[in-house]
């Protein structure tokens, strides 16, 4: 990989992690259950993106830390937004 394809997968993986985490923050500004579900949707999406960008740069902690918070994600969604 080169240096210019590094620093865009860098990039797409900050992008991720962000969009991921404002998705996160959506499911408690909902205003309805599927509005929660639909932002649950996209972190999950976003955790997975931002895992295998992770992956491809070389980061094993870096996607091993975003797999635990997305443990962390489906457990909050599990227990305060399923009907």
């Amino acid at each position: 990989m080169t240096e210019e394809e590094r620093q865009s997968k860098q990039g797409y993986l900050a992008s991720c992690k962000a969009e991921a985490e404002k998705a996160y923050d959506g499911m408690y500004e909902a205003h309805s259950f599927r509005d929660a579900n639909d932002c649950y949707r996209d972190a999950k999406d976003y955790f997975y993106a931002a895992i295998g960008h992770a992956e491809d740069l070389g980061l094993p902690e870096e996607a091993e830390a975003l797999r635990k918070h997305l443990e962390h994600v489906k457990a909050v969604f599990r227990s305060q937004f399923v009907q």
